[in-house]
């Protein structure tokens, strides 16, 4: 399926078994839009969900867009304090994660940014040694 709200659209499938080799678009996509949600869930950002997302069109736009909503993650995480952290995340993405302390979130969040992040880079440096 096709989700998104603007000229561009991110393909997503559950469940998908094997799981498709995914593009750096859709993986900046994916980090990009689950960092708008937990904005817009914990850091008083406006609301993000990957049906209504508007997708970036160009590389540019992709990396400019990531780059804005990871430093909203990141003053968010700073601004939490050890009350912050230790509090029930209340409704979320994963939804499993509701009754566990924010820092459980940002544990995993955490994971999904450096997971995905090096996949980019590795596809991108794969892309570069066969194209230069």
């Amino acid at each position: 399926m096709s989700l998104g709200d603007g000229d561009f659209t991110w393909d997503f499938g559950e469940p998908q078994d094997p799981e498709p080799v995914t593009t750096i678009a859709w993986r900046l996509a994916h980090l990009t839009v689950g960092l708008a949600e937990t904005n817009g869930t914990h850091f008083g950002s406006q609301p993000a969900h990957v049906e209504t997302f508007d997708y970036a069109g160009t590389a540019k736009e992709a990396l400019r867009h990531l780059d804005e909503v990871y430093g909203k993650w990141v003053e968010g995480v700073r601004g939490l304090g050890e009350a912050g952290l230790a509090r029930p995340q209340g409704p979320t993405v994963p939804p499993e994660f509701a009754d566990a302390p924010m820092a459980r979130l940002i544990m995993y969040t955490s994971v999904e940014v450096i997971h995905h992040g090096a996949e980019i880079c590795l596809l991108r440096d794969l892309y570069l040694q066969n194209h230069s």
